[in-house]
């Protein structure tokens, strides 16, 4: 590194790049992480899923069925994860890889 530029560390790749290469790299939405489905579609904040397995719901002694419409999601920060409400059920969080896009 010469001592003329300087240099931004970029965490996904673990090294160290000119400023210009960093606004040349694509960043995900929001500056946040992309969360995606079971198929590979990108989620946003408001977006409806369908539940693509059955699940059952640990402390609220029920099971979510397959098919079953969650609507108005939101991210949490996880790459895994979204934050959702269903009917009786508070605090409801479902791992990306179980819900398909609607």
């Amino acid at each position: 590194m010469s001592g003329d530029e300087d240099y931004i560390y970029d965490e996904a790749t673990g090294e160290w790049i000119s400023p210009a290469e960093a606004a040349a790299r694509p960043a995900a939405a929001d500056g946040g992480v992309e969360v995606r489905d079971a198929v590979g579609n990108v989620l946003a904040d408001g977006d409806q899923v369908t539940l693509i397995k059955d699940l059952k719901v640990k402390g609220a002694n029920q099971t979510l069925k397959r098919g079953t419409l969650i609507k108005s999601i939101r991210l949490t920060g996880d790459p895994q994860e979204i934050d959702c409400r269903h009917d009786g059920i508070k605090g409801l969080v479902l791992r990306a890889e179980f819900v398909k896009k609607r």
